[in-house]
């Protein structure tokens, strides 16, 4: 120890101490860099690869579920004999359901939450399915017990399998926020090591030249060259990554959000409007009102907003068209809009003919093939799915960008760390070789 002390205290021994310092920090600084990259880059390929794809299931659970139960409700109002158009979207919404939960069941991992809603969900479904049979097979046989049967199937559509659908989207988006956190969070501790870096190579250049009247020392200048690029690289590379993936949440994931929400609103809307000619005024609020009714007017209301000056501020469809990016997204959320607008205006017409008592009347502009509500509820719904694509494409867009600007970062600052370090041990090694 007193012989290590001593030769501390020598030029020699202080270079060779400069020269371990430095490579040590710069090897630190790639394993840093290399370590938080990879962190990154993970993130921002969950997003891409699965969070992204399993909120996108989520809700199309969600949805393949309102739908069911608002087709059903349809094909109970057109009599004995339900369509059969009407009864094969029915098995398909339930078939993708299905399918959906297999999906999320094998992929949803580390998320208790999300566990308990499929085991829900797959617990739920087929008594509701049951229910939706029994109401059909009564209705063939002219006998009102059906109705009542469809409307408790309903309810248990929406009061058990729909927030479940909710819960299990909410972890699902819940996790993809996460995610999205984890790729855009700056990495400070790789451009802190780097700073420190950069710091210590050129106190060692200064206090060569004080020492040497030496300008240039090639081996630290090169360290100097590879710590430089590989911090530039660094924040470039990830400021790049921030902000493409920043755009593909914001007119990607988030207008994704809004738009199914927006389609779920509609679809439940429709389901009600269904519904209210199924009970007939049974199911009441506890002021008075047509419950099914008022679930109408808050679906509405939810897509296009109030009326007066400021109508539709702040609605899905107003939210939905402002995230859209470009004309292409903003143009079928405007069709949306329109149809939506069309909806109520023949929806009163109906709702008129049913409060007259005219139920044939009303029937016909519910479910009719041509001037119904049918029709408009589905030019919504085209609509919406037409924007559904185009966000997916735009957020697929962003994302990949994202993620291709941190392909090789890692590797490259690992590299480029271990040639930094090389040129520091070569270029003190070459003040000592002066001391031989």
């Amino acid at each position: 120890m007193d012989r290590l002390r001593a030769s501390a205290t020598t030029e020699p021994g202080r270079l060779r101490i400069i020269g371990a310092a430095l490579a040590g920090l710069l090897v630190l600084f790639g394993a840093v860099t290399a370590w938080q990259v990879t962190d990154r880059a993970a993130a921002a390929d969950a997003v891409v690869g699965r969070s992204q794809p399993l909120s996108a299931d989520a809700a199309d659970i969600y949805r393949s579920l309102a739908d069911a139960d608002t087709t059903a409700a349809g094909g109970f109002l057109a009599g004995g004999q339900e369509p059969a158009a009407v009864r094969r979207r029915y098995e398909q919404d339930i078939s993708l359901a299905s399918e959906l939960l297999v999906r999320a069941s094998a992929n949803t991992s580390g998320s208790d939450t999300a566990r308990r809603q499929i085991s829900l969900l797959n617990a739920q479904l087929p008594l509701y399915t049951g229910l939706v049979e029994t109401a059909r097979a009564t209705n063939r046989q002219g006998l009102p017990l059906g109705g009542a049967y469809l409307r408790y199937a309903s309810e248990r559509m929406r009061e058990e399998l729909l927030p479940a659908a909710r819960g299990l989207y909410e972890a699902e988006t819940g996790r993809l926020g996460a995610d999205y956190a984890r790729a855009e969070a700056w990495p400070w501790a790789a451009l802190g090591t780097g700073a420190l870096a950069l710091g210590a190579l050129g106190w060692a250049q200064r206090r060569n030249y004080l020492r040497t009247n030496r300008v240039l020392n090639r081996g630290m200048l090169a360290a100097t060259g590879a710590a430089t690029l590989t911090l530039l690289w660094l924040a470039a590379g990830h400021g790049l990554a921030r902000a493409q993936l920043g755009d593909s949440h914001e007119h990607g994931a988030r207008s994704l959000q809004v738009l199914n929400e927006a389609r779920i609103a509609a679809l439940q809307a429709r389901g009600d409007e269904s519904l209210t000619l199924v009970a007939r005024g049974a199911v009441l609020t506890p002021g008075g009102d047509d419950a099914y009714e008022a679930g109408y007017l808050t679906g509405m209301h939810r897509l296009i907003g109030g009326t007066g000056p400021d109508a539709g501020a702040g609605s899905l469809l107003d939210r939905a068209r402002s995230l859209a990016d470009g004309s292409t997204g903003r143009e079928p959320v405007t069709d949306a809009m329109e149809a939506v607008r069309e909806w109520q205006r023949r929806h009163a017409d109906a709702r008129a003919a049913d409060v007259g008592g005219y139920y044939e009347r009303a029937l016909p502009k519910v479910i009719g093939d041509k001037d119904s509500t049918a029709e408009t509820f589905d030019r919504v719904d085209t609509a919406l799915r037409r924007a559904l694509v185009s966000e997916q494409g735009d957020f697929r867009r962003a994302a990949d960008g994202g993620r291709d600007a941190l392909t090789g970062l890692a590797a490259g600052a690992a590299v480029l760390a271990v040639l930094g370090a090389a040129g520091a041990v070569l270029g003190i090694g070459r003040r000592l070789s002066e001391y031989r």
